[in-house]
Formats: structure tokens, sequence, C-alpha cells
């Protein structure tokens, strides 16, 4: 993924301290960035990691109308202005992002306590084995659900083949009236009917508790039905709806499952999500996220055929990297640090042996070996569930089958007894 594609980007303006004066231009966020690129000269005026900031706020006073201010670390302050669509939306944006990067375990200050600074190749597989569980732990939870779905209804198909036979017996006694047919056929209803009620009864809070499970919650900043206006707010991810609620958790709109019809993935951190209509406005909720990678491999997992990837989104897809050395000196180059690719013999310095050091620890690789057994833990229970569900679905079709030639049978017989 490439780290300087803009996640979003605004017009406004950038006050120059040394002169005094504000510059028209555009302020854009990437993953890891704030940048302000002048109109006039396309020059870059500020540019500052998201790591180094200290403070934003809204601020205003009877020199500069609705501004908003940036603290980076050094006590050095950014003045942005007229920003477009107003500044509340680049607020929400800006802070969410700031925010989620701080209270990521990625985030400033790693493992080491200093601020800054980037995590170790050690750490960076690990949160990548942390991320893929993750992932797996969300599959499962959704096959967890399929399961109690074919649960519910293999007892349906129970329920409808002891009532398939108890019509047979019905239509066996008018077939062949005895004596005294009704002699003990009134409880017999009472009974069954009770029996039915009950059932369904289970059924319904099966499915009302499955349905009301959630799979992903993440917290995001939203706008709905073409509203330029983004509020914090947060995605829930149901195994029957999509739920967008605002920052006090109220319902803003729910998209049941089978009326979602179309995610439109803009970049990894936004979505669109649409419900069309015949004769009114479509519904439309815009949602943007730090963490709106981790609810995508839920979305393209439950909604596949309606994931569809903007043109925008190609920007943020990785590049190939040709060589180990290239990688390298990319990586450093990020790290606002520059590499010979060759030194001299006999001159060892501090750079080379740091990037001599070994790059995972002994604890890290002590944490990874456990998150890996754990890894595999899931695996195992996510296949031994694919089988069951096989198994029962195999179940499902041969018993569906076996009702429909009951039900055509008892069909004929009724049609005799007519």
């Amino acid at each position: 993924m490439s780290l300087d594609a803009p996640i979003h980007s605004w017009p406004g303006s950038y006050y120059l301290t040394s002169n005094k004066r504000w510059e028209n231009g555009t302020l854009s966020l990437s993953r890891s960035a704030v940048r302000f690129v002048s109109n006039q000269t396309k020059e870059t005026l500020a540019s500052f990691r998201l790591s180094r900031i200290t403070e934003i706020k809204m601020e205003s006073s009877s020199l500069i109308f609705s501004t908003l201010t940036v603290l980076e670390e050094g006590n050095v302050k950014h003045w942005f202005g007229s920003l477009k669509p107003n500044r509340v939306v680049v607020y929400n944006v800006m802070e969410h992002f700031w925010r989620e990067r701080l209270l990521s375990p990625t985030g400033s200050e790693g493992r080491s306590g200093v601020p800054g600074s980037e995590p170790s190749k050690g750490r960076e597989l690990i949160n990548l084995v942390a991320g893929a569980q993750r992932r797996l732990e969300d599959t499962g939870r959704v096959l967890s659900y399929q399961g109690e779905q074919f649960d519910s209804m293999m007892q349906g198909l129970e329920k409808m083949d002891s009532d398939l036979g108890v019509a047979d017996k019905l239509l066996s006694e008018l077939e062949s009236p005895s004596w005294w047919p009704f002699s003990k056929l009134p409880w017999k209803i009472q009974q069954e009917a009770k029996a039915e009620d009950v059932a369904r009864a289970a059924v319904a809070a099966s499915k009302e508790s499955g349905r009301s499970k959630v799979i992903a919650s993440i917290p995001a900043v939203v706008s709905k039905d073409g509203d330029c206006d983004l509020k914090p707010g947060c995605l829930l991810i149901l195994p029957s709806s999509l739920e967008v609620r605002d920052a006090a958790c109220r319902l803003l709109h729910r998209f049941e499952r089978g009326e979602v019809d179309e995610i439109r993935v803009h970049s990894p951190y936004e979505i669109t999500v649409r419900q069309r209509f015949i004769g009114r406005p479509d519904v439309r909720c815009r949602l943007l996220s730090a963490k709106m990678p981790e609810a995508l491999a839920v979305l393209e997992m439950q909604y596949k055929k309606k994931v569809e990837f903007a043109v925008e989104y190609a920007a943020f897809r990785a590049t190939p990297v040709s060589s180990p050395g290239d990688a390298q000196a990319a990586i450093l180059h990020d790290g606002k640090m520059e590499v010979p690719m060759e030194v001299p013999a006999g001159e060892l310095s501090q750079l080379q042996v740091h990037v001599l050091q070994p790059a995972m620890s002994q604890a890290e690789a002590q944490e990874l070996k456990q998150m890996l057994l754990q890894l595999k833990s899931l695996a195992l229970e996510a296949e031994t569930e694919l089988e069951r569900q096989d198994e029962a679905l195999t179940v499902l079709t041969n018993s569906a089958d076996q009702a429909s030639m009951t039900i055509g049978k008892h069909t004929c017989r009724i049609k005799k007894l007519l």
C-alpha cells in the first residue's frame, strides 16, 4: 500500500508565518502524514507525520476566523483556513485518524517507548499475524452463525418429518376408519399444537439471537444521503445487517443484508453503502475509518458480489519491489534516513551495526510462536466446523428431497379422499 496516497484532501489556505500571509492550496491526509501543497507554486508548504501531532483544535479570533490549528512537536503551530466543505468535517476526519493512530499498538509510541520510533521487523510481523488472527476470528463468528442456521433448519425438517408422520396416521385413519375414529384424536391435536408452538418459539429465539450478534464494530466518520458533513459514529457488522450509528450510538440507518445493493470501496479507509429504490432517492451512507481494512475483510466475505472497487482505489495498491535492497532502502527512506548501498571495508558505522542486528528478538520470537499456535488452533476449529456443516448440508438436502416426496404422496392420497 502506498504511504503517500492521500486518504482525503480538501481545498483551503495555509498561513505562512514567515511572510505573514495566507497561501491557497490543498490539504491532504495520508495514512501516516499531513501535507499542504500550494496551488500556485505546487510547493509543499507544510508536511509532518501524524505521530508528531500533539493537538488538533478549531480556533477563531478577531483577526482569524474559523480556522483549524495543528500543534506539532517542538511547539510548531500550523494554521489552516477557508477549508471546504467546512472546518468541522476536516477536524472530524483528521482527529479520527490521529486518535486511532495513538490508540493503535503500531502507533507513534511502540514497545520501545520512544516517540516517533518505527516498530522493529519482529513487531511488524507480529502485527501482521495479529491482523490475520482477527480476520480468522471474524470468519469463525460467521461460520458459527451459519452453523446455527443449519441447526435451525435441521430442527425445522425434523419437525416437518414428525408432522408428516402424524399426517400419515390421520390419512390412514380416514382411509380405513375404525368404529370410533375420534377416541384419541382431540388430545393428540392439542399435544401436537403445543409441541409445534414450542418448536416455533425456540426457532424464532435462535434466529433473533443470531441476528443480534455483532461480528465487527469499528469507529468511523459517517455521513448519510450525500451529506458533506462527516460526523463521528461507528459501523456495526451483524450476520443479517449493517448498522450505521452516530457518536451517541443512536441508529442512523440499518441495511438489511438482502437490501444492500452496492458497497463501493474508494480506498482502504473509505466506503459507500447504497440501497436502491424505485420512485424515491437511494439511501447512501459514506464511512471513513482508520480501521476500515479490518471491516473490509468481513464485508468482502459477506457481500462478495456487491463489493466494487472504485478507480481511485488503484492508488493504494501495493507496488512491487525489485529487490530486498530496494525494499530496505524504501523503508529507511520513509523513516527519514539515507543508507549508502556500498560502504568501504573497515568503515563499519553505527548504522551498519544497526542493520546487522537481528530483525527479531527472542521475546518477539516466543510471542510470535504462541500467536502462530493460536492461529493454527483457530484454523483447525474452522476446518472442523466446515466439515460438520458440509455433512449437515448433505443431510439437509436428503431430508428436503425425502420430505418433498412424502408431501407429494400425501397430496395424492388427499385428492383420492376428496
